[in-house]
């Protein structure tokens, strides 16, 4: 996938495990975003309740299938293994994981997403060959409960003025009220995970965003 193609399949990208689905069934919540318009998916099975070994081989399976009918690239979160036996079309890491040079090197085929708070870590990522940023978190999120402080969207134009030209999706805390201000800021899309999954309607929520987005 070149970079074009990356900043487009970044506009609405969905981070989603079974614990953020609320009881729901994870595959039920992926099609409903899948028609409301996400463009991208990232399975991030973390948190109270998370499947593990062959459970979430299964899920992961299922999810992965669904993305593939849909054209939907598939990243998996932070597990080299999981990624390859999924035959995920990339990885998403963090700061606190394995080196991005090293993954790289690994993982030659696949999309390699790195998450950075500041302009060092951006830059650092894009020397050891990230194709795509996640930058946040841009606003309060109670998702992920080890999060660094507040970035907000002045981060991303931060980056940006400083010569980041990757990819950059912004995350932390979006949604339909909130999602403009990280595109202006000079972000190709956004990640978000309760804005969706916890949603009512996951479909419409995806469709409102979309809406907001274009």
């Amino acid at each position: 996938m070149n970079s074009e193609e990356l900043r487009k399949a970044l506009r609405l990208y969905l981070v989603m495990g079974s614990p953020n689905c609320g009881g729901a069934d994870p595959y039920a919540v992926l099609e409903a975003a899948i028609a409301g318009g996400i463009t991208m998916f990232q399975l991030r099975e973390k948190g109270a309740g998370a499947l593990q070994g062959s459970a979430l081989l299964e899920l992961g399976a299922r999810l992965r299938s669904l993305c593939a009918q849909h054209q939907i690239p598939f990243i998996v979160n932070d597990d080299e293994r999981l990624a390859l036996e999924l035959e995920a079309d990339g990885i998403h890491i963090g700061q606190e994981d394995a080196p991005a040079a090293a993954v790289r090197q690994r993982l030659k085929h696949m999309i390699v997403g790195v998450s950075a708070h500041d302009l060092g870590e951006a830059q650092s990522a894009l020397a050891e060959g990230a194709d795509y940023l996640g930058v946040g978190p841009q606003y309060a999120t109670r998702t992920k409960l080890d999060a660094r402080e507040v970035q907000g969207p002045a981060m991303i134009a931060r980056m940006r003025e400083g010569g980041i030209g990757l990819p950059l999706v912004g995350i932390g805390g979006i949604d339909a009220t909130n999602a403009l201000p990280v595109i202006r800021a000079g972000a190709d899309g956004v990640a978000v995970v309760s804005a969706i999954a916890g949603a009512r309607s996951p479909q419409e929520a995806a469709s409102e965003l979309i809406r907001i987005l274009q």
